[in-house]
């Protein structure tokens, strides 16, 4: 399915014209069978692949390992369009690629190494600890960033990339004040007034 959907070849023929999207797993945000075809092919390997991975329990031990994992999936993610138009298949092959064998290996690096020394130990206790809030707060960034891009394509690409460094170092700004001003005062709250007067009862 995935390499179905980054090929677009369309063996159920459920993929409607994808225009942008063409040639890589963007998609899965409706109910139209297209999008939920894409919703449940941008799942189903990943989950399962994970499953498997845990499963088998192989891992690759690296020396700062962290840093290594972190650095890879930041070339995976920023790496820029492989081809257009009729050429559109190299970005699909490569999307279909980053997909079904380095993103496991990334995994299977991360799982293998122990992450020593205190600012390291104390990033991933942060990146950790901001991660759902992030996950929740930054898609309305992306939106005003596709929008600049958009309406002031014209401007230097170092305006451009000045932009994107802010959006980011606002994302997790927003998702640290999430954090701080209402989930761990909402979990606090729910633990005293709810979990340790169920736990008293019992």
């Amino acid at each position: 399915m995935t390499i179905d959907v980054c090929l677009n070849i369309d063996v159920f023929g459920v993929l409607d014209v994808r225009d942008y999207a063409a040639y890589t797993l963007i998609g899965g945000w409706s109910l139209t069978p297209d999008q939920m075809y894409i919703g449940l092919t941008r799942l189903m390997y990943p989950f399962f692949m994970g499953l498997l991975l845990s499963r088998i329990g192989k891992k690759i031990t690296v020396s700062g390992g962290f840093w290594w994992c972190s650095v890879s999936i930041a070339a995976i993610m920023v790496m820029p369009c492989a081809g257009k138009g009729e050429m559109g298949w190299m970005n699909g092959l490569y999307c279909a690629v980053a997909v079904l064998i380095l993103f496991p290996v990334i995994v299977l690096m991360g799982a293998g190494s122990p992450i020593s020394g205190r600012k390291s130990t104390a990033l991933c206790q942060w990146l950790g600890a901001i991660s759902y809030s992030l996950y929740i707060t930054h898609y309305p960034l992306i939106y005003m960033h596709m929008s600049f891009a958009k309406l002031y394509s014209d401007l230097p690409p170092s305006v451009h990339v000045f932009v994107s460094l802010s959006l980011f170092l606002l994302a997790l700004g927003i998702a640290h004040a999430s954090l701080k001003l209402y989930d761990e005062p909402v979990r606090k709250w729910l633990k005293e007034h709810w979990l340790q007067k169920s736990m008293t009862k019992k």
